[in-house]
């Protein structure tokens, strides 16, 4: 056992889901439909959209409650989005925006799909209808919106919600792990990603970003040349362990043939939208 009522294999089958799901939730961000759908209703720009559409479940908020529940964004940078945001598009319209940019995407992508799509959707309900948002702000804000009657709507919204339940949990971990939001940049720099996919991607300054290598470097996670150390890898590894068991309750409640359906019948799908998606990325999403 891991934690109270949570196995090794929920934990397993946390991250397994999560890559799967994030495919699905991220064509939000990247497909040529929802980009089109954020700039007919004026929000031109990558960035303005993904605030936009993202933060919409929380309501008309200002930049602070957003630096805090996004965690890796400059405070500068979410200042320049909101609440500017909201005078181009309301939340309310914000949220219609993402689900019919996703919608239109998925409708694309998962053609010949349809069917699994629908299943998949039936499958995930019980999960997400079944979390516990405690502590969790974006989880909750998303789970507080009703479910679309659409299948591949119905599909996008499980994966959003499980995915924002997921990354509530991550800033949990990083938070227990005493790392700020550029430090936590910073080193994954030093392991996976490089930092031009990171840095400009999240508004921290040259500045800010060497003053958060040194305070790595100082702890003996990072080495002088930036990349991480020993300690620095098991530290990742730890957080991330930390988030799978964070996220895998509601997957333990699974029956196994239901799990083993599941996956069956959201794999192709998920493939399908990562087949649309540019990995690396600017949002960090895995390919599944």
């Amino acid at each position: 056992m891991t934690g109270t009522g949570t196995t090794a294999s929920a934990t397993a089958t946390a991250r397994r889901m999560w890559r799967l799901l994030e495919a699905v939730h991220s064509v939000t961000y990247f497909t040529s439909e929802a980009r089109a759908a954020s700039e007919e209703a004026g929000l031109r720009g990558f960035w303005r959209g993904y605030f936009a559409c993202r933060a919409a479940p929380l309501g008309a908020v200002g930049p602070a409650p957003v630096t805090a529940a996004f965690f890796s964004f400059a405070p500068g940078m979410v200042a320049r989005a909101l609440p500017g945001v909201w005078q181009l598009a309301s939340p309310e319209a914000a949220l219609a925006v993402r689900e019919r940019g996703a919608g239109a995407a998925l409708r694309r992508l998962l053609a010949g799909h349809e069917a699994a799509a629908e299943e998949a959707a039936a499958l995930l309900r019980p999960v997400s209808g079944g979390l516990d948002i405690a502590g969790r702000v974006l989880a909750a804000a998303n789970a507080a919106l009703p479910s679309p009657s659409d299948p591949l709507h119905e599909l996008w919204h499980h994966a959003t919600l499980l995915r924002e339940h997921r990354g509530d949990g991550h800033v949990a971990a990083l938070v227990a792990a005493d790392l700020d939001g550029c430090e936590a940049l910073v080193l994954r720099s030093g392991i996976d990603l490089p930092r031009g996919e990171l840095q400009p991607h999240r508004g921290w300054t040259d500045d800010e970003w060497a003053a958060a290598r040194a305070r790595l470097t100082a702890r003996g996670l990072l080495g002088t040349d930036g990349s991480a150390t020993d300690d620095g890898r098991a530290a990742r590894r730890s957080l991330e362990a930390a988030t799978d068991l964070a996220a895998a309750r509601p997957w333990s409640a699974l029956p196994a043939d239901a799990l083993d359906r599941l996956l069956a019948v959201l794999s192709p799908a998920a493939h399908a939208c990562a087949a649309a998606l540019p990995y690396p990325n600017a949002t960090g999403a895995p390919a599944p």
